[in-house]
């Protein structure tokens, strides 16, 4: 018989705060049990039999299509039958879990069910941010390990659910939220590796960027930032969760384990924190598809309200000048990264909300009328290819792809960020700068490329921060829009 901690009977609630208690409280019991299991085990203490603990889950039930008028994409359930989710991380989660078990009740006026799940906890998911005691394992006693403890079951986390092609077997449980808390805990766990941060830092706005520019001016501004006692950021952190708090603000346990890398992670991220989470976050995704796909796969699970690339771009149209701005309209996928998750026949809408506020920020920050912004922004098809030298290959079929579908700028990363952002139902949007115009034989050129980054890199980044700040104060309520749903989506958000 395997060792496991004491049955905690499942409890029924119709309190959120309750509910959210009753998932900690079995939360902390499970990982206490495998965190004890392993220190005993790197101790050289060697169990009996194999040790296994698991996630709490929520349940509700119902049995009629009614439920309350809403204007929200989320937060109900689709019509009669048992939902429910596995849960990890309530630290974490915590508003994000009151918040749905909230709008559940509101939605269904229906009874949260509360208990501890048949899926497994692996041990790796189990260990704290700065636990590394796997490390003084022996190879024999690594060996052993997989026989004591779980491992994590990739079976338990795909994405089928995300991308409509999970189905229920019978007497199964209808999902309530795209991801399972195995998939969670490994995305969250793939976030320290890539970004070189904790996911706690994370806030719900992400910017992405393909160019180390762009970070520069980001360290600079969240410097700045923290230099004014009365900013509305109260923390910024960068890789290796180096931590700078507000001026006037006292250091915070745990500030002083950061400590800057020997060398950058491969997506490094950055953090201007606010109080309710709802800052901004940049990761430069570097040059491709597949970082974009990567990092964006990962970052999903932490429900943000939107995000957005900000990049440069090739111009494809003659009468567009470097420095020019391209706002996404529309996508042409020849990414390729997605094409087994997401079919090239879905359509990838633009989000109206995104698209205003990214316009008028171009308008506040460049200084330009409404009525001038043509001069120096175009709307218009943004087409992301994985080949960096599309131009050198033969009988010039990708420019005639590119002029048939209407596209005014080129890149390698838009397409699939937007993707993924229809994909995992997280609101998406790009804003490109026009670095060089290779149609036309305006390629970069050493000093020139110099002059261009310092000059636009500043202005580009600035309307980025204006459009988060204007999604942010319209309400973060209008961005999940309904076009990003499903025929029977899940509820939560």
């Amino acid at each position: 018989m395997p060792l496991i901690p004491d049955f905690l009977a499942p409890t029924r609630h119709t309190d959120p705060a309750e509910a959210l208690a009753q998932v900690q409280r079995i939360y902390q019991q499970q990982i206490g049990h495998l965190r004890d299991a392993m220190q005993r085990f790197v101790a050289g203490e060697t169990p009996t039999s194999s040790v296994r603990a698991f996630y709490p889950f929520v349940r509700v039930h119902t049995t009629t299509v009614a439920r309350a008028d809403s204007k929200l994409a989320y937060g109900f359930v689709e019509g009669p039958g048992r939902y429910e989710t596995t849960l990890t991380r309530p630290d974490l989660f915590a508003r994000y879990y009151a918040e749905q078990f909230r709008l559940l009740r509101a939605s269904h006026n229906v009874e949260l069910e509360v208990g501890t799940s048949a899926h497994p906890i692996p041990i790796h998911f189990s260990f704290a941010e700065h636990d590394h005691i796997e490390g003084t394992l022996t190879a024999e006693r690594r060996m052993l390990m997989r026989d004591v403890f779980d491992l994590p079951d990739l079976a338990a986390m795909d994405d089928g659910i995300a991308n409509g092609t999970w189905q229920a077997r019978p007497g199964e449980a209808q999902p309530l939220s795209l991801f399972t808390a195995p998939r969670v805990d490994y995305s969250l766990h793939r976030l320290r590796h890539y970004t070189g941060t904790a996911p706690e830092w994370f806030q719900n706005f992400v910017l992405f960027t393909n160019y180390q520019f762009y970070i520069d001016e980001f360290v600079r501004l969240g410097h700045a930032e923290m230099a004014k006692p009365d900013s509305e950021y109260i923390a910024f952190i960068e890789p290796g969760n180096v931590v700078t708090r507000r001026a006037g603000l006292q250091a915070e346990p745990g500030d002083e384990l950061g400590s800057a890398p020997p060398r950058l992670p491969q997506m490094p991220g950055y953090h201007l924190v606010r109080k309710d989470a709802s800052g901004i976050s940049m990761v430069n995704i570097g040059v491709g598809p597949a970082n974009a796909k990567t990092i964006t796969d990962h970052i999903a699970v932490l429900r943000p309200h939107a995000w957005m690339m900000l990049g440069h771009c090739a111009g494809l149209r003659n009468s567009q000048q470097l420095g020019d701005y391209v706002l996404a309209h529309a996508y042409v996928r020849e990414d390729h990264v997605l094409d087994e998750e997401l079919p090239l026949w879905v359509p990838i809408p633009a989000l109206a909300e995104i698209q205003m506020a990214l316009q008028q920020a171009v308008a506040d920050v460049a200084q330009v009328p409404e009525d001038q912004l043509k001069r120096i922004m175009r709307t218009g098809t943004v087409a992301s290819t994985d080949n960096r030298n599309w131009e050198l290959l033969p009988d010039n079929m990708p420019q005639r792809r590119f002029s048939q579908s209407r596209a005014v700028a080129l890149d390698m990363e838009s397409a699939t960020i937007a993707a993924n952002g229809f994909r995992f139902r997280v609101p998406y949007g790009t804003l490109l700068c026009v670095s060089d115009k290779p149609l036309h034989g305006e390629i970069k050129l050493p000093g020139m490329a110099n002059h261009f980054y310092r000059e636009r890199v500043d202005q580009h980044l600035r309307i980025g921060m204006r459009a988060i700040e204007i999604l942010r104060n319209g309400g973060v309520d209008r961005l999940h829009s309904r076009k990003l749903r499903s025929f029977a989506e899940v509820a939560f958000q």
